[in-house]
């Protein structure tokens, strides 16, 4: 590849970047539905035919956005699936990694809360082929300690959307409880004007570059689940109450799943 053409991917790469923060930030106050095209590309700073060098439609660009925001998300908590043993100390490790990846990106969170059940098709279905995908690994890490129980496939399938969509509940409530922990008035997902928001204060391409590829590369992610933990001490009020009940939730199931099978 000639320094020129190297040069072009990575302006390429970098306006995709800047695009998809952009759109970030403008869901913060509305749906994917109502977003305008134009407004995207008048935040970047590029022209509106620039937009399609990068994305078909806003459909299109939607559906990128649920991977990005979804994907980190599911590496950690396969992570914790893997790495540890016991029901509590699972549930320990979900609720943490949780409530820290909503710090730390609530924009994506409120993205998913609002667009899941949103007015562009191809997003709720990118959505649900992605929390779909999710149970599948979910269930393939319960399969090796309840087959042998005599749990068929189904069930355990079920048991992993179980906790695939309460890990969705408790996130949309850590959002709401940090941000209501921040005095935002009506605090919820399509709130959160007290939220540090996605490329602010940026409008345009070079300013955006500054930042741009991180998230390329996948810089700024959550780190090894020992880190996640320390955001503990700076809880709120009600994001205790949100991770007290998350983990009652969890027992709950955890218990029903040891007897699901008597009689």
């Amino acid at each position: 590849m000639s320094h020129t053409s190297g040069v072009r991917q990575a302006q390429k790469a970098k306006t995709r970047r800047a695009l998809m923060d952009a759109a970030l930030r403008l869901l913060e106050d509305q749906s994917l539905s109502s977003l305008g095209l134009r407004e995207v590309t008048r935040a970047v700073g590029v022209a509106p035919a620039a937009f399609y060098r990068h994305f078909r439609d806003l459909s299109d660009l939607g559906v990128t956005l649920v991977e990005e925001c979804l994907g980190s998300l599911h590496h950690m908590i396969r992570a914790i699936l893997a790495d540890q043993d016991g029901d509590e100390e699972r549930i320990d490790a979900t609720v943490e990694a949780v409530a820290e990846h909503v710090r730390r990106y609530p924009a994506h969170i409120r993205f998913i809360a609002r667009e899941r059940h949103g007015g562009v098709r191809a997003v709720r279905e990118a959505i649900a082929a992605e929390l779909g995908g999710f149970a599948d690994e979910v269930a393939a890490a319960f399969a090796p300690s309840l087959s042998p129980e005599g749990w068929p496939p189904e069930d355990v399938r079920m048991l992993a959307e179980l906790y695939v969509d309460h890990m969705v509940m408790t996130a949309t409530a850590f959002l709401e409880a940090q941000a209501a922990g921040r005095g935002v008035p009506g605090a919820g997902p399509g709130v959160g004007q007290g939220e540090p928001r996605v490329g602010q204060g940026e409008p345009g391409v070079g300013q955006e570059e500054a930042r741009g590829g991180q998230d390329e590369a996948g810089a700024g992610r959550p780190g090894p689940l020992a880190d996640l933990r320390e955001a503990r001490p700076g809880r709120s009020e009600d994001e205790r109450r949100v991770a007290a009940t998350a983990r009652k939730q969890l027992l709950l199931i955890s218990l029903g799943r040891r007897h699901w099978r008597d009689g």
